[in-house]
């Protein structure tokens, strides 16, 4: 079997940003057994018209990525339906999906994204409004997905990949899926190359975590593999199975009946927003402070004139006094708090990626842990601080030893 991908995009052709799509989407489909031919980047200006034409008359499967847009631009779905020989169609499912999600915004231009070629079937977005959808032209199977990471990726894994092993009859293969937290996907392709390279690693990117999927040789291979994986990360940072910090730090309060607070600074409120983001956060979150100012973290959260003035704001002990003031202020159960240095600049004489935490509780002594993240510019440390945070506070209500856990980590 031979296959063909087209990833479209103005941005990738002007160099603005890298494809990664293509060199995904070629290695899952060669540990198929699959020959990936040929990979062709096109603007989004209708390009794609001719390039299908020719990669129908020579490919098995041809798999696109992008252009599946609201706006006249988007060219994807009537130049494969024309490819095709059949007429675009409203599929109901896509329509009914388009309503729950956008509401009255489905009508106008996003219903576009509503229309799929004739006879072709339905590939579910959960996490976007364009579904993607597959079907053939001619004896080519032609599979169109979205082009954000965040949509296509789970696209693939969940829909593409088990459709691809049943249209060609192939075993499906022994997997095993882990979580990974606050590494770099560059960082953690070269640990676990260095952990058995003769296994297939696979990852995906999502927010706040990475999906790693190895598969090769046997289950026993593989456990060793994530074990020595895991000796290099330290605890918490690879999880069994498809997981996320949030979850990891709700079922914790929800198992221990408790509650939380949050005192922020560098954070800007990032790790509120993760804990109010499901319903039914009132149960457990009650409040939060995002004190960036040196005067609210005293005036309002009562740290200390004499700590901010010998230690300075980013200090485990400011840390401590945030968390420990917001739940007073509050009233929760347990607490956290979050004090750093996310850049571009040093602060008092502190390098960027430097950030402490504070845990407070009535059940447990107060901690501070103290971490230094790489940096990979401002966003990624305000997110590895919240992710950090979410990982620890699920150990701290649980009356681990977090302290003990945060010593062991590397390669953050």
């Amino acid at each position: 079997m031979k296959a063909s991908f087209i990833i479209i995009g103005t941005e990738l052709t002007r160099g603005i940003i890298q494809d990664s799509h293509g060199s995904l989407l070629s290695r899952e489909l060669t540990h198929m057994g699959i020959y990936v031919s040929e990979i062709v980047e096109v603007p989004d200006d209708g390009s794609i018209e001719k390039v299908l034409e020719a990669l129908m008359r020579n490919n098995d499967i041809v798999i696109i990525t992008g252009g599946l847009g609201p706006t006249s631009d988007d060219m994807t779905r009537p130049v494969i339906a024309a490819a095709a020989g059949v007429p675009l169609v409203r599929s109901e499912d896509a329509w009914n999906h388009m309503l729950e999600t956008l509401g009255e915004r489905a009508y106008g231009p996003n219903s576009r994204q509503a229309m799929i070629p004739e006879g072709f079937s339905l590939i579910r977005n959960d996490n976007g409004t364009a579904p993607g959808f597959y079907g053939y032209g001619g004896s080519t199977l032609l599979i169109s997905l979205p082009g954000p990471p965040r949509e296509m990726h789970p696209m693939l894994y969940e829909s593409v990949l088990p459709l691809l092993r049943d249209k060609l009859d192939l075993p499906q293969a022994e997997r095993d899926e882990y979580t990974s937290f606050i590494t770099a996907e560059a960082k953690l392709e070269e640990l676990y190359e260095d952990a058995d390279c003769s296994l297939d690693w696979g990852t995906r990117f999502q927010d706040y975590r990475i999906s790693l999927y190895v598969s090769g040789k046997t289950k026993a291979d593989r456990d060793k593999a994530i074990a020595r994986l895991r000796d290099k990360l330290g605890e918490y940072r690879i999880v069994e199975g498809d997981a996320d910090a949030l979850t990891m730090a709700i079922d914790a309060l929800r198992r221990s009946d408790s509650t939380v607070s949050v005192a922020e600074s560098c954070t800007g409120g990032l790790l509120s927003m993760l804990l109010t983001e499901r319903a039914g956060a009132s149960e457990y979150m009650l409040g939060s402070v995002t004190s960036y100012a040196a005067s609210v973290k005293a005036d309002v959260l009562g740290v200390p004139e004499s700590v901010i003035r010998e230690k300075g704001t980013v200090s485990p002990e400011c840390a401590i006094a945030m968390a420990e003031g917001v739940r007073r202020l509050t009233g929760s159960d347990y607490s956290v708090s979050v004090t750093g240095v996310a850049g571009p600049d040093e602060d008092e004489g502190k390098s960027v990626g430097t950030v402490h935490l504070g845990f407070s509780s009535a059940r447990r002594e107060s901690v501070a842990i103290s971490v230094h993240f790489s940096s990979w510019g401002r966003a990624s440390i305000r997110r590895k601080a919240a992710v950090t945070a979410l990982l620890l506070l699920s150990a701290y209500v649980s009356g681990e030893d977090i302290g003990r856990i945060a010593s062991g980590w590397k390669e953050i």
